[in-house]
């Protein structure tokens, strides 16, 4: 496992999350979308389809959810086990969605202003919370004008992490400037070990 000067993990590198992968370890993921993803696309509220992209998409159990609700997906993990297990599933569904293993802070330019959407799932919670403003700005750059962050937010409240803690008060305090926060409120229908925990977010670009 790599760790920090300070001995603690570095969630930084993506060898630590690799290890953890392939360890079994990865208990963030729940194999299966996230119900609070599924209820939205089933109810009156679902955004129309477009191009979306998932930040830290893992085995890609969110994106493929929305690649059969239409959606054009791109998820970005820099994990090579969860790059893989996600081309996988979803050659074994007979979905088309592209995978790319990039850590999301270097996201190749070329994807800039691409998306319509960006769907945040226990990324946000992982990586170093010193780089949560840091986070705001590659969802901005990833959305064009007046797209839309979906999300997620881990807000269990305990210290330490991964994963990390965090509030309504910090999410719009971060992403106040550059975002409209359409809607963020506890999250309905979350799955069990994560029930009371979750903050589901609407946040449309300026």
């Amino acid at each position: 496992m790599m760790e920090d000067t300070r001995g603690e993990p570095n969630v930084s590198d993506p060898t630590f999350w690799d290890g953890l992968y392939q360890a079994g370890r990865s208990g963030w993921d729940l194999g299966r979308p996230s119900p609070p993803f599924e209820e939205l696309l089933a109810g009156p509220a679902a955004p129309t389809a477009g191009r979306l992209a998932v930040v830290g998409c893992g085995r890609g159990n969110d994106a493929l959810l929305f690649a059969r609700h239409g959606f054009a997906v791109t998820g970005f993990d820099f994990a090579p086990s969860a790059v893989d297990a996600a081309r996988a599933a979803s050659a074994s569904a007979g979905l088309h969605a592209e995978f790319v293993q990039t850590d999301i802070f270097a996201v190749p330019s070329s994807y800039h202003g691409a998306f319509d959407y960006v769907l945040e799932n226990t990324c946000f919670c992982a990586i170093d919370p010193a780089r949560r403003s840091e986070y705001v700005g590659v969802i901005h750059d990833l959305l064009r004008p007046g797209g839309e962050l979906i999300a997620l937010f881990f807000a269990h409240g305990r210290p330490g992490g991964p994963p990390f803690t965090t509030d309504a008060e910090e999410v719009r305090r971060l992403f106040d400037d550059s975002f409209v926060v359409e809607h963020l409120g506890p999250a309905a229908n979350s799955a069990e070990p994560r029930r009371g925990k979750e903050l589901f977010g609407r946040l449309r670009r300026r």
